[in-house]
């Protein structure tokens, strides 16, 4: 176990005196481990992503945000305040092994903002990320095989009515998984779709539990 503690950067931006833009950038930073070099690249990876988001916020984002005001305030449109909401979750934390997401909202006009998700499956002792094909290193096909399982959960909640996609999401699943998009929870590796790659923005981020994961989880 890894204690982890959360480092937040946030403020809010004015433009003619007034609040145009506000962000709050939540990242984590591990604080004791028993493997100090995956501490430090952990830790200076995650410091390095929260502010490469900050220079976002502060630079483009706040440059289209004045862009808005102006129009809209011309225009005699309502003020728009743009808007940047970064948070994480730690779903794994297991001797060397650290699983975490984060969500990221950016709202910069329209009807709603936008929800991406990242995750980060960190293997502390040697200071890297695990990748997806690190798991199943006894099967080419693994891909097909997880795929077969999304399918599969998919005419469940169809059939039960517990959630809407897409009428192509098999070819829609083909075309947008991505082999980063995974974390651990538990027992189970979870693999993950954005929002709109094959369901409508109502049902979310569609998330897909695939069993066992302890077979597969690295030493």
């Amino acid at each position: 176990m890894n204690d982890i503690e959360t480092k937040i950067l946030e403020k809010k931006l004015s433009y003619k005196g007034n609040i145009i833009l506000s962000y709050k950038i939540e990242y984590p930073k591990i604080t004791k481990s028993e493997n100090d070099y995956g501490r430090i690249v952990f830790n200076n990876y995650n410091r390095s992503r929260a502010n490469e988001i900050k220079e976002y916020a502060e630079g483009e984002l706040f440059e289209e945000a004045k862009q808005v005001y102006d129009y809209n305030n011309k225009n005699g449109f309502p003020i728009m305040v743009f808007e940047v909401d970064r948070n994480y979750k730690v779903t794994y934390n297991k001797k060397t092994i650290i699983s975490l997401y984060t969500n990221e909202y950016i709202y910069n006009g329209g009807a709603h903002g936008i929800t991406t998700r990242e995750s980060q499956n960190w293997d502390i002792r040697i200071g890297e990320q695990i990748e997806l094909w690190q798991l199943y290193p006894n099967n080419p096909y693994f891909i097909l095989d997880i795929l077969k399982q999304i399918n599969e959960q998919i005419e469940k909640q169809i059939a039960n009515e517990n959630n809407y996609f897409f009428d192509n999401y098999c070819q829609l699943l083909i075309e947008t998984f991505n082999p980063e998009s995974f974390y651990y929870e538990k027992n189970n590796l979870v693999i993950f779709f954005q929002s709109y790659d094959i369901a409508p923005y109502s049902s979310g981020i569609p998330i897909f539990e695939i069993p066992r994961l302890n077979n597969h989880t690295p030493s």
